[in-house]
Order: C-alpha cells, then sequence, then structure tokens
C-alpha cells in the first residue's frame, strides 16, 4: 500500500504494526479540508493492506487532535458545496473507524478536543498522556456536535454525563477520562510510547484473526446505533453550521475574545 500521497498523515509500519500520525503539529493538527479528506479514506487504505494488522494512531507534537480548523469552519459557512462534502466525508470517518477490522489503538500524546475526541473515542484501545485532556467544546462556537460524538459519548459514559459533557463542551483531564470509562488508560506522559508499543506487539503477536473478528462483534450493535443517530446529528450540525450562533463562535474564536450569542 502506499501511504506516501497523503500529506496531512504520516504512516509508518514496523512489522505488521501501522503507526498513523496526524501531521499539522503546527496547528496543534487541528482538522482542515485536506486532513478531513484524507481521513475519510485511509481506513479503507489500511483495510486493505495485507502487511498490517494492527493500528496505532496518534498525533505529532504536543497535541493529538485540537479539533475543526476555523478556518476551514468559515469556509462551510460560507459555501454549502464544502459543507455537503464535509458531511459524505464525516460518515466515511466514523464508519472507516468502526468497520475496520484491524484494531486500532488511540495514542493520545495530548488533547483531543472536538472532532479529535470523536476520532479517538471510535478508537478500540485509548491510552493518554496524564497531560492530554479531552472534550467536545462544539457548542462553544455554535456548533451541533454532529460528526459522531452525540452517538459515542452515550455509549461510554452514560447519557446523563454525556450530556452535560456535550452541552457545556467543559474538557476533563485524561485521568478523570480513565475514571468515567470514557479512556482505558492514563499514564505517565514519559511512559505512554512504551505502554502502547507494549499493547500493540501483544495484540500483533496474538490470536490475531479472533481477536479482529471480536472487534467486528462487539461493534455490530454500536454500528446500528451509530447509523441511527449520524443522519439526524449531520442534518442538525448542517442547520447550527448557518446559525447567526456559529459564525459568532467562529468569528470570536478567530478574533481572540468572548463569543457574544444572541440564540439566534
Amino acid at each position: 500500500m502506499n501511504y506516501q500521497r497523503y500529506t496531512a498523515i504520516k504512516a509508518e509500519r514496523a512489522g505488521t504494526i501501522l503507526t498513523l500520525t496526524l501531521n499539522r503539529p503546527d496547528k496543534l493538527n487541528a482538522t482542515d479540508a485536506v486532513l478531513h479528506e484524507e481521513l475519510s479514506r485511509i481506513f479503507d487504505d489500511v483495510g486493505a493492506d495485507p502487511a498490517v494488522e494492527v493500528v496505532i494512531l496518534t498525533g505529532a507534537g504536543k497535541a493529538f487532535c485540537a479539533g475543526g480548523d476555523t478556518t476551514w469552519m468559515q469556509a462551510m459557512i460560507d459555501d454549502q458545496a464544502t459543507w455537503r462534502k464535509t458531511v459524505t466525508e464525516a460518515k466515511r470517518i466514523v464508519f472507516g473507524l468502526l468497520d475496520l477490522e484491524k484494531p486500532i489503538i488511540a495514542k493520545l500524546n495530548g488533547s483531543a478536543v472536538g472532532l479529535g475526541a470523536t476520532i479517538a473515542l471510535y478508537c478500540d484501545v485509548i491510552f493518554a498522556s496524564d497531560r492530554a485532556k479531552i472534550g467536545d467544546p462544539h457548542v462553544n462556537v455554535g456548533f451541533v456536535a454532529g460528526d459522531g460524538g452525540s452517538a459515542i459519548w452515550p455509549q461510554l459514559v452514560g447519557y446523563a454525563r454525556a450530556k452535560e459533557m456535550l452541552m457545556t463542551g467543559d474538557l476533563i483531564s485524561a485521568q478523570r477520562a480513565s475514571e468515567i470509562g470514557l479512556i482505558n488508560h492514563c499514564v505517565p506522559h514519559d511512559e505512554l510510547d512504551g505502554r502502547v508499543e507494549a499493547f500493540a506487539a501483544r495484540l500483533a503477536e496474538g490470536p490475531i484473526r479472533a481477536i479482529q473478528w471480536t472487534k467486528m462483534a462487539v461493534n455490530a450493535p454500536l454500528r446500528q446505533i451509530v447509523a441511527a443517530n449520524l443522519e439526524l446529528s449531520l442534518a442538525l450540525e448542517g442547520l447550527s453550521n448557518q446559525s447567526a450562533e456559529h459564525q459568532e463562535g467562529v468569528s470570536a474564536f478567530n478574533e481572540k475574545r468572548a463569543p457574544r450569542f444572541g440564540g439566534a
């Protein structure tokens, strides 16, 4: 498989373990149009790669993924064709993660925010640095958490906690995330690489077909839940994309000021 055509994702293979690194470190790996499109097809390519059995997904630099790039958000507000393309890609990202037979280990080297949190939470096992935070602050820019977050958070932490977190957009520490079952492991930052590599090797050296097919069995009912949620959540996100609240949220972020929401 030729991964060289990817520009915003770096792929490195060691034996049967493939490490995918979101590679916009100067932007804290925030998702722009290029990275989003590449995420929408990378998991199909990995699924077709016979040399890969286990995947590690991480970020370059200080963050895992800081969410959506606000310049890209403004482009989606201004151009409906850009928004429609994004919706199609969003579905492919979520189902790409769910449908890939090969187990995906999220290595949160830093914070996972918004879409970054969604991507991490759809992985199979999540290790996070004790320096990391995780949260989905879509609402803080007047946006519905429609890219898969409203489906996966309740499955991991229950509806009461999920609604509180998604309606406030608050970030929580990796330690707290592990305590409530949002992620699997919070580990000292300096131990993160070693812990993830050891776990990936354990899977790769184990009964890999049984491991992969067990993933698919566990994901089968989750996939049904996500399928039922995603069309509505993306439609509602589309409505919010054209709202005055969202424009104000994006403008305020870009202008480095507090937003002034008016409920429109």
